[in-house]
């Protein structure tokens, strides 16, 4: 008799809804995962792939060699065979593919932002009252493996009293005022750097040393209008902020900064945070993954500076098991690495039938973070990021 064998592993269904960049990137770590990890944290593989047209959906089906192509997310978020759905859409499309994901208890992978506005946030949060799934924020810069130093450095009481913080996501893909109108730099679609790079930082210093009690912030639009898409003659205006730089205070009372900005000239993707405490100090740029940097304190500087100073600890690629030794241990940690990283804590997470971290009620809170920094921004004053709701 055919079916499956009750010693055969379960092989999850996935649905990917947008394969634009993005999509590529989690389909990637599908792809390779079984090169990064043995055993895998379990059998998974994309069967349906939805598009907003006809024909992307069709060559996505082909380049991922999936089973199904189309243009309704109802075709994945709504379908029995279906056990895993991935949000790689627009922000502005977030909302109802995740409400009807959760309604029809789906295992959810959802890349930042979780939506576009606080009001759509509430709306996640009511729906997942009922919800039994096993969900993920896609905020894969927890899981370089040099931030996982990081997080256990400071767990481990090694910086002491945290004293202050400045983080800068830098990107200069917006500097230029030929740069087109793309739908991240337009606010109908959830877009601009606070919901695109700032949630990362937002994230990631919130994952570090939060949680925050206050910010405020100043946003600001380069240029007013930018040329559109394919027809660079027709000049579209900007209603989503370029930059935006932020003053935060944590509930501990430490005080810091957040920057994150598009038209930062000479930047091309790089993430900084630096944390200063009372018995040492740590600092982290995305462009030199490899290493964390770490200043002991307590190190004597007798004699001749001792062994005061900064140290470049060699994080690599050294991940815990089931993690391999793929590529090596001294290979430069890479972008889509932290991607694949990320994607197995999810699939493990389902695997064991848990809770996810960090799960869609980490994406509200960035989400209301976010709104705390549009407020302060239009108001011009400290906003109370613990009260908000």
């Amino acid at each position: 008799m055919g079916g499956m064998n009750a010693n055969t592993p379960k092989t999850y269904r996935v649905g990917l809804l947008g394969v634009g960049f993005i999509g590529k990137v989690h389909a990637y770590g599908y792809r390779n995962l079984p090169l990064f990890y043995d055993p895998v944290p379990l059998s998974a593989k994309i069967t349906h792939v939805v598009t907003s047209r006809r024909e992307t959906a069709e060559k996505a089906k082909q380049l991922l060699e999936a089973e199904c192509a189309a243009v309704d997310f109802r075709a994945i978020t709504e379908n029995p065979e279906i056990d895993i759905v991935h949000i790689c859409t627009p922000n502005h499309l977030h909302r109802e593919a995740l409400l009807s994901a959760i309604r029809h208890q789906k295992h959810i992978y959802c890349d930042k932002p979780l939506v576009a506005n606080a009001a759509e946030a509430d709306a996640i949060e009511a729906a997942l009252a009922d919800y039994r799934g096993t969900a993920q924020m896609t905020f894969q810069y927890r899981f370089y493996s040099a931030t996982m130093r990081a997080k256990q450095l400071i767990e481990s009481g090694s910086l002491g009293k945290v004293l202050g913080f400045r983080a800068a996501y830098l990107h200069g893909g917006s500097a230029q005022p030929d740069a087109p109108l793309r739908w991240k730099l337009t606010a109908a679609a959830g877009g601009g750097v606070i919901a695109d790079i700032a949630s990362h930082a937002l994230d990631l210093v919130d994952w570090l040393v939060g949680p925050f009690q206050s910010l405020m912030a100043e946003t600001h639009i380069a240029y007013p209008e930018r040329p559109a898409i394919g027809a660079p003659d027709k000049k579209m205006p900007v209603d989503a902020e370029d930059c935006v730089t932020v003053l935060a205070r944590l509930a501990s009372g430490a005080l810091g900064t957040i920057e994150a900005t598009k038209i930062a000239t000479g930047s091309e993707d790089e993430l900084r945070i630096e944390i200063h405490g009372s018995h040492g100090a740590l600092r982290f740029n995305g462009m030199d993954p490899h290493h964390l940097e770490w200043h002991d304190a307590t190190a004597s500087d007798q004699p001749h500076g001792g062994l005061r100073g900064w140290n470049r600890i060699d994080a690599g690629q050294r991940y815990p098991q089931p993690a391999t030794n793929f590529p090596a241990p001294k290979s430069a940690t890479g972008w889509l690495q932290s991607h694949t990283a990320c994607l197995a804590n999810f699939l493990q997470a389902v695997a064991d039938n848990r809770p996810a971290d960090p799960d869609l009620q980490q994406g509200i809170r960035v989400q209301r973070l976010m709104e705390c920094l549009r407020q302060s921004a239009r108001q011009r004053c400290w906003i109370d990021a613990q009260t908000r709701k």
